[in-house]
């Protein structure tokens, strides 16, 4: 098994996104070529239908052979053929954040969603990451209401999850910073009942060098480091983001970012996780 035990991953992704073929909406502001090119690529090397949410004039202007949705509130509709099927599955692509979460929230009937980042290192490694939400991660309850629900997700993967907790500083560095040694204290606790649920979990303090040989899921000390985390990995440090995914059973939503333009993987990803949703109400039913 290579570092983390995910080297079987992308293509176990790409196997099924082909296999499954779904339909894909994907959230559209701003348009440019890159950003309609990328969506393009997705359909053409067949791992979705692609639908376009978004201003059809101006998405028109640029040009696409792929099929639009007209619309000038995209964070609305996209919740909106997700919860009513219209859709298989659907990216937030370049919708606003804030505007498309707080759809889904409504249209689910939730007052929060967690989301499970899938990125890949500069050497190609893949693992998971939460929080990535800058509001969210922020104590104990929620950090390991997140472990709980991403250790299920990714064994959904045929995965087993590898915990890696991250804190602010080393264990000698206790007595320098409280906020520090809080993020030592939550660490340690997190870890320990993890193991309790039967988790396979370690505390990595700050040493995320270390963390990332042999753990498939990283998680950070809150949602903005773990949003620095990703955003450095994926934009300066020559990584990758595939997005992330929303952890919910009945439907698929990867969140991505609007920075960067490439969204073929997240459509990939998106169809693959939609063919292991079919796949596994078969066998509960």
């Amino acid at each position: 098994m290579e570092k983390n035990g995910m080297d079987v991953l992308l293509e176990a992704i790409e196997t099924r996104a082909r296999k499954n073929r779904a339909k894909v909406a994907m959230g559209i502001r701003e348009p440019n070529a890159k950003i309609l090119e990328s969506a393009l690529k997705a359909q053409e090397m067949g791992y979705a239908h692609v639908v376009l949410v978004g201003n059809k004039k101006e998405i028109d202007e640029i040009g696409t052979e792929l099929e639009v949705v007209d619309t000038e509130d995209p964070e609305k509709v996209l919740a909106e053929l997700l919860i009513s099927r219209k859709v298989d599955a659907a990216i937030r692509g370049t919708a606003k954040a804030s505007g498309a979460l707080v759809n889904l929230k409504e249209a689910l009937g939730k007052k929060r969603v967690c989301r499970l980042a899938l990125l890949l290192t500069a050497d190609g490694t893949p693992f998971f990451l939460a929080p990535v939400g800058i509001d969210e991660g922020n104590n104990i309850a929620d950090k390991l209401h997140m472990v709980t629900l991403g250790a299920e997700y990714i064994r959904r993967f045929g995965i087993e999850p590898v915990v890696g907790v991250l804190s602010g500083g080393r264990i000698g560095d206790i007595g320098r910073d409280r906020r520090v040694d809080r993020t030592l204290a939550d660490g340690e606790f997190i870890t320990r009942r993890a193991l309790e649920l039967g988790i396979n979990a370690r505390h990595y303090t700050i040493l995320i060098e270390d963390a990332i040989k042999e753990s498939n899921f990283i998680l950070a000390p809150d949602g903005i480091s773990g949003n620095l985390i990703f955003r450095t990995i994926a934009f300066l440090g020559g990584g990758d983001g595939l997005g992330a995914p929303v952890l919910m059973d009945d439907y698929v939503f990867v969140d991505t970012s609007r920075v960067g333009g490439h969204f073929t993987k997240a459509i990939m990803l998106a169809s693959a996780l939609s063919h292991m949703n079919k796949e596994r109400k078969k066998v509960i039913h």
